[in-house]
């Protein structure tokens, strides 16, 4: 993968976060966050349960507002749920899938399709299947989600993750969120989740960048170039993934030790 080092030097971020707290009543989620993403960048965020990781996909799609501080897309603040005509448009794949359990996986991929396009029914199935076989799940369309796996439902939730009205014309580059897209797997589903985020980026180019919040080793190292552990509410450590092994920073080498020695200390429910 492209180094994050020589992506900071040739273009400014996509996305930017500046100042971001958080805060549910007396316990205090995001304590002034800065984070930068930028073009072509894969960035895993790591950290125990309820240090705000999930927080910070939420308030970069919308789901949620800062207390203070700003979202910068392409260096231009956003307010709210972020608009179609945006110059970077945001993905998020939700860590429980987050599928209808009453519809069927057409109605569920092209959910946004059916609710707000002008294009026919026929016309969004043919994109729903063209979207599915992309995740490597052709024919599947009239299942409901009961009767998939949950390596399947977490694909589906790709296929609707990236797909978009072709009807729209855009030039937006597009940022992908992944919250824990491999919990609860088995390795061998893991390892096409992981596959699969890769691919969408590198191969297929269905985004320009993405954000994954994980906790499992194996989708840190494989899925992505740079890191940054949250604790606490603050970033305690921001590098390269090239230098988990060796660095000598305390949360970093109990996080990937295991240890319950050291500064991390259990925490309450995940934020």
């Amino acid at each position: 993968m492209t180094s994050s080092s020589s992506i900071t030097l040739q273009k400014p971020p996509l996305l930017e976060l500046r100042g971001i707290h958080k805060r549910f009543g007396n316990n205090v989620i995001l304590d002034g966050i800065d984070l930068k993403v930028y073009p072509g960048e894969a960035l895993a965020i790591i950290g125990p349960s309820g240090t705000g990781k999930s927080t910070i996909l939420r308030i970069i799609c919308g789901l949620l507002e800062p207390d203070e501080g700003e979202v910068l897309l392409n260096g231009k603040p956003i307010r709210g749920v972020i608009e179609a005509e945006a110059e970077v448009n945001i993905g998020m794949v939700f860590q429980q899938a987050a599928l209808f359990d009453s519809l069927t996986v057409a109605e569920n991929v092209g959910f946004s399709l059916f609710e707000r396009s002008h294009l026919s029914r026929k016309q969004i199935l043919e994109l729903v299947e063209e979207k599915l076989a992309l995740v490597g799940l052709p024919n599947i369309c009239d299942r409901f989600p009961s009767q998939l796996s949950g390596g399947m439902r977490k694909r589906v939730s790709f296929a609707r993750a990236i797909l978009e009205d072709p009807t729209v014309t855009t030039t937006a580059k597009k940022i992908l969120l992944y919250d824990e897209p491999t919990a609860g797997l088995d390795p061998v589903a893991s390892t096409i989740i992981e596959d699969l985020i890769k691919s969408l980026k590198v191969e297929q180019q269905v985004c320009d960048s993405f954000i994954v919040v994980t906790h499992q080793e194996s989708t840190i190292r494989r899925t992505s170039d740079r890191l940054i552990m949250l604790y606490k509410g603050e970033i305690r450590y921001s590098g390269s993934i090239s230098t988990i092994d060796t660095t000598d920073n305390p949360h970093i080498r109990q996080f990937f030790s295991g240890s319950t020695e050291g500064p991390i200390q259990i925490v309450g429910k995940e934020a």
